[in-house]
C-alpha cells in the first residue's frame, strides 16, 4: 500500500487526486502505525520547517519514517518534504531535520522576491529514475522561499534549476527521492514524475 503521511498541515488532496488519476490504492498515514505496513511513502510538504518537523515528533513518527526509509522502502518527498531530509533549516535553526543528509536549507537572498512562486525550467543530471521519459528541460511548479543549495546537494542532485541561484530542483539516492517543485501542480509532467516513482520497485 501507498501511504501519503499527513502531519496536519500537507496538500494531501491534490496528491490524493493524482493517485487517483493514475488508478492506483493509498491511504493517509497520520502516525507511525500506518507507515509500517507502506509499501510506499509519500511525504508531501507545505507551510513552515519548524511546525513540520514538531507535528512529525508529536505524532511519534520520526524513527518510525526514518527506519522505514533506511529499511529501503521507496520515498517521495514533495517541496518542504524535500527540505526535511536534511539536518537543518535557516526557516526554523532551532528544529532538527530528519538528518539523512548534511546540510542546511537556505532561503532565498534578500534581494530575491520570495516565495518563488511559478512555472521553472529544470536541467537534469544524467538519467535520474524519476524523470524517465521526460523532456531534458521540463516545466514545472514551485511555491516556495527556501530551498538547498547546488553545492550541498552535489551528487544527490537529479536536476537543478535557477531562481536567481542555483538550486537542487530534485534529488535521488536508491530508494529516496525528493522533489522541491509539486508534481501534484505540474499538470501531465508532473504526473509522469509521480508515476516514474510508484515503479520504483516494481
Amino acid at each position: 500500500m501507498i501511504a501519503i503521511f499527513d502531519y496536519g498541515a500537507g496538500n494531501l488532496r491534490s496528491v490524493a487526486n493524482t493517485l487517483d488519476a493514475l488508478g492506483v490504492s493509498y491511504q493517509i498515514a497520520r502516525g507511525a502505525s500506518g507507515l509500517r505496513q507502506a509499501a510506499k511513502i509519500i511525504l508531501p510538504g507545505v507551510g513552515h520547517f519548524g511546525q513540520m518537523m514538531r507535528a512529525v515528533d508529536e505524532l511519534g513518527a520520526r524513527e518510525t519514517l526514518v527506519e522505514r526509509i533506511r529499511q529501503g522502502v521507496p520515498f517521495l518527498g514533495i517541496c518542504l518534504g524535500l527540505q526535511a531530509l536534511f539536518e537543518r533549516s535557516a526557516e526554523a535553526p532551532e528544529a532538527a531535520g530528519l538528518g539523512l543528509f548534511p546540510g542546511l536549507i537556505e532561503r532565498f537572498p534578500p534581494q530575491t522576491r520570495a516565495p518563488h512562486m511559478g512555472w521553472n525550467q529544470l536541467q537534469i543530471n544524467g538519467s535520474p529514475r524519476l524523470f524517465q521519459g521526460l523532456p531534458q528541460r521540463p516545466y514545472f511548479y514551485f511555491a516556495h522561499s527556501y530551498y538547498l543549495p547546488d553545492q550541498v546537494a552535489g551528487q544527490l542532485a537529479a536536476a537543478t534549476v535557477e531562481y536567481q541561484v542555483r538550486y537542487a530542483a530534485a534529488i535521488e539516492q536508491g530508494n529516496l527521492f525528493a522533489v522541491q517543485f509539486h508534481p501534484e501542480k505540474s499538470g501531465p509532467l508532473g504526473q509522469r514524475v509521480v508515476e516514474n516513482f510508484l515503479r520504483v520497485g516494481d
